[in-house]
């Protein structure tokens, strides 16, 4: 019995010494290939680099095969040393090209909100056209290539002089509401005169016109960068001086409403 029991023994023994040889030794390079090449070949993007891909699944199994045989383990750890490698790359092409991808979408997006964004600048453009028309469209405001022109005849001033009437509040009083609630208008001040005495006491006047209406759409709250204010003296008439009629025409104040500065100059009137 105790002859028996030795044998026994001796033959779990042999069993258990035998499974522990039978089963194989785990090598990290090769882990790591078996777990890196089936990535890259299941991405959605495998395509871009597909020999990349091929050539790490190509040592993959060169590499199983060879740890399957217990044999040349130095061949072994370089097949599977190249899959890594090669799986690697392949990752790096995949992830530049979902960066690009991403990159070439936020510009898309971006020039799509720049669109828009433009779109409304012009829509707002229009609307302010509009608003401005409507607000003085009883003052003879008219389109023209410079922009809206508003012409102030003579009235608001006396014969030969610079300073305000009685009865200018009104007037001004709507052109300051009118770029107030406008702040990307720009507006160009003109003063003209008739040929009526020098040109340089024409100029003069024409100059201090022009700053009066200035300094009256400041005074009622119209910011100083919208203003530009210029006198051009008796060289632009619009009618013939040689009539009372035409001098009365010809002594005026011009306003000339543009949406950018960029588009104000000092022009003829």
């Amino acid at each position: 019995m105790k002859f028996n029991k030795r044998i026994v023994l001796s033959v779990a023994v042999a069993t258990i010494l035998s499974a522990c040889n039978a089963t194989p030794e785990r090598n990290e390079t090769l882990e790591r290939a078996r777990t890196l090449v089936p990535e890259m070949e299941q991405s959605p993007r495998a395509g871009i680099a597909a020999g990349d891909i091929a050539n790490a699944r190509t040592s993959l199994d060169a590499a199983n095969r060879l740890a399957e045989s217990k044999s040349r383990k130095t061949d072994m750890e370089f097949e599977a040393a190249n899959a890594v490698l090669s799986a690697q790359i392949a990752n790096e092409k995949i992830l530049t090209a979902q960066a690009n991808e991403q990159v070439a979408a936020g510009s898309a997006q971006r020039q799509t909100v720049l669109l828009q964004a433009r779109e409304r600048d012009a829509q707002r453009s229009a609307t302010r056209a509009r608003s401005l028309e409507a607000e003085l469209a009883d003052m003879k405001l008219q389109k023209t290539e410079r922009g809206l022109v508003l012409t102030l005849g003579d009235v608001l001033f006396d014969t030969a002089q610079a300073t305000f009437r009685a009865g200018a509040d009104a007037p001004l009083d709507r052109l300051a509401a009118a770029l107030k609630e406008q702040p990307d208008r720009q507006v160009l001040i003109e003063g003209h005169t008739d040929n009526v005495g020098s040109d340089q006491n024409n100029m003069l006047l024409s100059e201090r016109r022009a700053q009066s209406v200035q300094t009256g759409l400041l005074q009622r709250g119209v910011d100083r960068s919208q203003i530009t204010a210029v006198g051009k003296g008796e060289n632009f008439p619009i009618a013939s001086n040689d009539s009372a009629a035409g001098r009365q025409s010809n002594r005026r104040v011009e306003m000339i409403f543009t949406d950018s500065a960029a588009h104000v100059g000092a022009g003829s009137g």
